[in-house]
């Protein structure tokens, strides 16, 4: 649901341990699965986590420069992410022909199974080692598909739910302060992990939507970064036209790794962000429209959550009416529909 500034947002349970739950694995295999999905708790819980971050970043920039209300939590996490990276520095890509693909992958991938238990004891400690059967399934496919070597949205959303348990454990406090850490600073260092992943072993968009999507591989940071310019009008929505841009917020960020992956005018291939630039008259429009674009194309789609692990703290049979999802006060005003306001039929 779009959010404004008089939106107040609920409190984010808590989840306490043990979890007497089955551990989380795939659930959605039919478009009924989806609708099913979109009913349930664990849904809602993560609806009211994606709001709740966006909240916490707005009027801030990056880099962000008050690193004394960086928790020890935010520290072992930036932490683990450092470590995925140094991985990719020891395996190299091999010599090989493909385009997309590079074997390599694998072998790093397999590297994160082997040693996924020893990572979660690292970062959590043995007071919350009770959760990892529930955290470990997000962390696995937070970086990309090692069968078809390939990443995007889905997998993107699966780091997003692994912080989301966190937080619903209490490993991560929901505070803004805490919050804002784990947007522009552990969301900025995963997703500079999952670009050198991607130029390294040159890993294929899942599912692209060519020059109809969005982005070929990401969509938060669309998010995230539209929530951080949402309520000022210095910087308006067409200036993403004129690059190069100042890298000071994620949506400049994702807009200028689009640049250097992609090539040619930028209406041709990123149509759907040059609609937004040239059709949205201000960012708070552009925040609520990507979160509706978000809920429709990718967490509505059976093709992209189909991989996502649900169940366990992402409760899944338990389910909430949607028209009183807990994403904002209940005096807010709701609306059924899900598409952007720039997006046209097809």
């Amino acid at each position: 649901m779009p959010l404004n500034s008089q939106t107040r947002l609920l409190p984010l349970r808590q989840i306490e341990l043990p979890i007497l739950q089955v551990p989380p694995e795939l659930k959605i295999r039919t478009d009924k699965d989806v609708e099913v999905w979109k009913s349930t708790k664990g849904y809602a819980d993560y609806l009211l986590f994606l709001h709740r971050l966006s909240e916490a970043v707005v009027d801030c920039t990056l880099p962000l420069v008050d690193h004394t209300k960086q928790s020890q939590e935010i520290k072992g996490i930036l932490a683990l992410l450092d470590t995925l990276s140094n991985w990719v520095d020891e395996i190299p890509p091999l010599q090989t022909p493909q385009r997309f693909g590079n074997l390599a992958f694998r072998t790093w991938g397999a590297r994160l199974e082997e040693r996924s238990d020893e990572l979660l004891s690292q970062l959590l400690g043995k007071k919350f080692a009770s959760a990892f059967p529930y955290l470990k399934p997000y962390l696995l496919t937070s970086f990309g598909s090692f069968l078809r070597m390939d990443y995007g949205t889905g997998h993107e959303s699966s780091f997003a739910i692994f912080l989301l348990c966190l937080t619903l454990i209490r490993f991560l406090q929901p505070e803004p302060d805490e919050e804002r850490h784990v947007v522009l600073s552990v969301f900025v260092r995963y997703l500079q992990l999952c670009w050198k992943l991607q130029d390294v072993y040159r890993l294929e968009p899942a599912g692209s939507h060519g020059v109809w999507g969005l982005d070929d591989y990401t969509f938060l940071g669309y998010i995230f970064g539209s929530g951080q310019l949402r309520d000022q009008t210095d910087i308006t929505v067409a200036s993403v036209l004129n690059p190069p841009l100042p890298q000071n917020n994620l949506y400049f960020m994702s807009i200028m790794r689009v640049h250097q992956v992609k090539h040619g005018p930028f209406y041709e291939h990123s149509s759907q962000l040059h609609s937004i630039a040239v059709g949205v008259p201000n960012w708070g429009k552009v925040h609520s429209g990507l979160f509706k674009m978000y809920e429709a194309e990718v967490l509505g789609k059976r093709v992209v959550v189909q991989h996502l692990p649900l169940g366990g703290l992402m409760e899944w049979d338990t389910h909430v009416d949607q028209r009183h999802a807990p994403s904002m006060s209940r005096d807010a005003p709701a609306t059924a529909d899900t598409r952007a306001p720039w997006a046209q039929p097809r």
